[in-house]
């Protein structure tokens, strides 16, 4: 008789929930349930979301071992009952900007925080939600007494932490502790200085768990350690040291496994560490597949007639640039800006330019994390483009003259669900590496290298 492992994406949008053979991943069953939209989410419509898509997904009952991989920075705060205090504010919500630029300048400026954490805190991180908090609810802000995370926050919830007000149970591992602004990546230890300094007191934080480590059960099913997203998707897609990722969901990350830790006091590379043990040094933009969204909309077409028209239309758009700064931007760190087109003519101002200039907006975005990545010694022997955008025939085709370098694409898959169900296998199996799963098939996709295609839009941007 087999045995069966579950793994959660709990992401800004929805829950998934994957079902796999522990042994050698084989899908089993899966399930979903939507997320409400906003920056701000009362966490118990994740809770909902959760058992929702584990009810979809056929349930738990011949199920070993569960991990959830969860999107990153949400602060959930909690008071000495274990109640949450009020909704989360998740990483996309740029309100603590200010108090962002604020913490910078009190330990002394950038490099201080790279040295210390080993990333430069922007609006996404815990750490400045928490001094918005301070700032202006000084009453909520009174009331925390622990901080979790997203994932962190389900799994107290699935072990019964939360049915007894039972702090001390909280956990969480290196990769989503690595993005709150107060956890030193290079060392592996909270700096809980970095929480009393942005809440004004001190908090409980979540037990950092080992890679492999069971922290809990929920009825007969162990509980992996669970993971931020981005450290979820590496699990699933098999990510190695030299292998750069490029994931184009909601927010579009670029990352790679590495044996070495960065310290990037530029602020582009946070520097994360990854759910094996190893790190993940990141670049992260707020604006990825919502942009092709909200452009399909502006010209009333479906995804597939927008790759047509971008499809149409040349390298570069003729000059048309879009920067797509459609909810603020992280990278580069404008959390105030907005969207803009340039460089329209009559000739110019047509769908097709507007949709090229649309894709071509977000992967410059993306490629100069890239360039980021290599510039601070990352390997980088190889691109795999994951996510929802993914599925987008011209964003596939056009990314390598981008990148100026051949793509793997793997088919569709919940990835960041499916890395989390092989976290749970190895929970099962304590070894020293994850468990190998055959890999999912890939397809190669090649171009010409598209230079002054980056070279407008740098001029824009830096305009």
């Amino acid at each position: 008789m087999r045995t069966l492992v579950a793994g959660v994406d709990s992401s800004t949008q929805s829950c998934k929930v994957v079902v796999r053979d522990a042994e050698d991943g084989t899908a089993v069953r899966s399930g979903s349930a939507a997320h409400p939209d906003g920056s701000e989410v009362d966490p118990r419509h994740w809770w909902s979301a959760l058992s929702l898509a584990i009810e979809r997904a056929g349930g738990l009952a011949d199920v070993a071992a569960l991990s959830v991989g969860g999107q990153q920075h949400g602060m959930v705060a909690l008071d000495d009952t274990g109640a949450v205090i009020r909704d989360a504010l998740l990483w996309n919500d740029t309100r603590s900007a200010r108090a962002a630029a604020d913490l910078i300048a009190e330990l002394g400026g950038p490099k201080a925080w790279a040295d210390a954490v080993g990333t430069v805190p922007t609006a996404s991180f815990t750490v400045t939600k928490l001094r918005w908090l301070a700032e202006h609810e000084p009453d909520n802000a009174a009331r925390v007494a622990a901080v979790a995370l997203p994932h962190d926050w389900l799994t107290w919830r699935l072990a019964g932490g939360a049915d007894h007000a039972d702090l001390d149970t909280l956990t969480t591992d290196r990769g989503d502790a690595s993005g709150t602004g107060y956890y030193a990546t290079r060392t592996g230890t909270y700096l809980p200085e970095h929480l009393t300094r942005a809440l004004g007191h001190g908090a409980h934080l979540p037990r950092v768990a080992g890679p492999a480590e069971q922290v809990g059960t929920a009825g007969p099913v162990r509980l992996g350690p669970g993971t931020g997203d981005n450290a979820a998707v590496a699990l699933g897609v098999g990510a190695e040291p030299g292998d750069v990722v490029v994931s184009i969901g909601t927010s579009g990350t670029v990352f790679a496994v590495s044996d070495t830790p960065t310290a990037d006091e530029t602020g582009t590379i946070a520097g994360f560490a990854d759910a094996t043990g190893r790190h993940l040094p990141l670049v992260c933009t707020l604006n990825a597949a919502r942009v092709l969204t909200a452009t399909r909309e502006i010209l009333s077409v479906d995804l597939d007639r927008l790759s047509e028209l971008a499809l149409s239309a040349p390298p570069g758009a003729d000059g048309v640039v879009f920067l797509p700064y459609l909810e603020g931007e992280r990278t580069p760190n404008r959390p105030d800006a907005t969207g803009s087109v340039h460089g329209l003519t009559l000739a110019t101002s047509t769908p097709a330019h507007l949709a090229r200039a649309a894709v071509e907006g977000v992967l410059c975005g993306l490629a100069d994390g890239l360039d980021a990545l290599t510039t601070a010694g990352v390997r980088a022997d190889r691109v795999v483009l994951v996510g929802g955008g993914a599925r987008s025939a011209a964003l596939r085709a056009i990314a390598p003259g981008i990148f100026g370098r051949p793509v793997l694409v793997p088919e569709p898959a919940e990835y960041a669900a499916e890395g989390a169900a092989r976290q749970a296998a190895w929970t099962l199996t304590g070894e020293a590496e994850p468990p190998r799963w055959g890999s999912a098939r890939t397809s190669l996709y090649e171009a010409d290298p598209t230079p002054h295609v980056r070279a407008r839009y740098a001029e824009v941007r830096d305009a």
